[in-house]
């Protein structure tokens, strides 16, 4: 899909920039709603949550800890997030996505549930609290085309607002391809928008220097509670069993090398180059 410009309008009816978002393109039909669990009361007052749609929730996160996710449908938004803050505890922001024409049925929801759970387990970036894989709603072929045009929306604005649900990673080009290595530890990965990923099957050392930072130990345990990371093939290495983003190179480095580390000039290029000479030292 060929990337293009687009104009997205975000509100924020209390003009609080850490509150109660309403994001939308100017010129298509979906509209999404970001709610703080702390403005809920603010939130049910908008007429918007009462329409038919699809939503999500968000759960804190630890360090080296996937976001919990859970997606959801309802014909009415606002009671079924009434419910959600009586019977789940964990979820701190939910994302509700609605139609500004009101267009959305419940077969409609239904089908968007189903597609957006499977793209967001296909996307690795979430954990998703789902109990049951929502079931597939049977709509006809033009109306499937109709919601992948809403979907599109719907990942653009949610990722707007700080959500990159269905963002999948892809390989890079060779040349783009980073390497990380010492010791027993040998990663692949690429620098991109959110951060430094490391790919599958990278290992790293498992046993940390005496000087390493507990953050970094805190970092990994959640990685190894997840299942990213389990004991590699060699008994000094952990692997991982799925691509993982690291917020900066010298996180993703220090997990890897078991130590303080500066990414930035441990990740290298396949010409050698650091990463701190290709994209700091030459911007």
């Amino acid at each position: 899909m060929t990337s293009h410009a687009k104009t997205i309008q975000i509100f924020l009816p209390d003009g609080n920039p850490r509150g109660l978002k309403i994001a939308e393109f100017t010129s298509r039909t979906i509209k999404t709603i970001l709610v703080p669990r702390t403005q809920l009361d603010l939130a049910l007052k908008r007429e918007e949550l009462g329409n038919v749609g699809v939503y999500f929730l968000f759960g804190d996160t630890t360090p080296g800890k996937l976001t919990q996710l859970y997606i959801g449908e309802a014909e009415d938004c606002s009671t079924r997030l009434k419910q959600h803050n009586k019977q789940k505890d964990w979820w701190n922001v939910a994302v509700v996505c609605i139609s500004k024409t009101q267009e959305f049925t419940k077969a409609h929801v239904k089908y968007l549930e189903w597609y957006c759970h499977q793209q967001a387990e296909a996307s690795g970036r979430y954990k998703l609290e789902n109990g049951n894989i929502p079931p597939k709603a049977h709509v006809s072929e033009p109306v499937i085309a109709d919601l992948m045009d809403h979907f599109e929306s719907i990942s653009t604005l949610t990722s707007t607002l700080g959500y990159p649900l269905f963002d999948k990673p892809t390989k890079p080009k060779r040349s783009e391809k980073l390497t990380c290595k010492g010791k027993k530890a040998l990663a692949h990965g690429e620098y991109t928008d959110d951060g430094l990923t490391v790919f599958a099957g990278s290992t790293t050392n498992k046993n940390f220097t005496k000087s390493s930072h507990n953050y970094i130990q805190v970092y990994r345990d959640g990685l190894l509670e997840d299942g990213i990371l389990i004991p590699g093939e060699n008994p000094d290495t952990y692997q991982f069993t799925k691509n993982h983003t690291f917020n900066s190179p010298s996180l993703a480095a220090a997990v890897l090398l078991a130590s303080n580390s500066n990414g930035w000039v441990e990740w290298k290029y396949p010409d050698g180059k650091t990463l701190d000479e290709v994209k700091r030292k030459n911007s």
